[in-house]
């Protein structure tokens, strides 16, 4: 019997769930990384986070364009109109988070212009540009907007957790992306992803199954990117 619960109660998960579970060593990697670990238990060296700030600034800048094509496709492809309104909802935060990282840069002492972009920053930026193309599909798309929040969701929740000992100082960041609300927006786009995939036939989900294990791996390289800045 148990057995069989367990089979019906995988049947009624969504693809995503499903796909967390299939990879969770890696899903772990990217948001119990060493760098996050090291907030979470106070030990960063500033310097880690201080070369985060400004490599995600620049990816944020990327990132805008990005989920705006993603907007682009739900308009066009998606069969729920609602789902315009999630993903604007995401786009117009945007304007905001860049001007927090402006604001955190400032209090860091961490100058924005010129910046040399990381070869791994370089990196994950193409493969956003790759997902903007007019040919791939919207739930693909939707799906790399998905896992590209709920890592750092999940991540910066982490640090938030009962038992953290993470500085005042950067209590601030964590709370920015590891807060409720952005958890709930998380969900959103989730649903959104399922119900896509419910419906797509195979070798888009296969297509969006490597899209997340993209995002997870490039997510890592992020985190160790800022870890160890290499």
């Amino acid at each position: 019997m148990e057995g069989k619960k367990a089979r019906e109660e995988g049947e009624n998960s969504g693809v995503t769930e499903r796909w967390i579970k299939r990879h969770l060593v890696l899903y772990i990697g990217a948001t119990r990384h060493p760098f996050i670990l090291s907030i979470r238990d106070g030990s960063i060296d500033l310097s880690s986070f201080k070369r985060w700030l400004e490599q995600d600034y620049i990816f944020v800048r990327q990132f805008t364009p990005f989920v705006a094509s993603v907007l682009i496709k739900a308009s066009k492809k998606s069969d729920d109109e609602n789902d315009m309104e999630v993903v604007l909802g995401g786009l117009a935060s945007l304007d905001e988070e860049i001007d927090w990282f402006k604001s955190e840069a400032s209090k860091w002492d961490v100058p924005l212009s010129n910046i040399a972009v990381h070869k791994t920053n370089q990196k994950y930026c193409r493969f956003l540009e790759s997902l903007m193309l007019p040919e791939v599909e919207y739930a693909v798309a939707i799906t790399a907007y998905w896992a590209i929040e709920a890592v750092y969701q999940q991540s910066f929740a982490h640090c938030l957790e009962d038992g953290n000992r993470t500085s005042l100082e950067l209590e601030n960041t964590c709370r920015r992306w590891g807060n409720e609300a952005f958890a709930e927006y998380c969900r959103s786009l989730q649903t959104i992803v399922n119900r896509c995939l419910e419906k797509a036939p195979e070798d888009v989900i296969a297509k969006a199954e490597v899209t997340f294990l993209s995002v997870l791996e490039h997510e890592v390289e992020f985190w160790n990117m800022s870890h160890g800045g290499t």
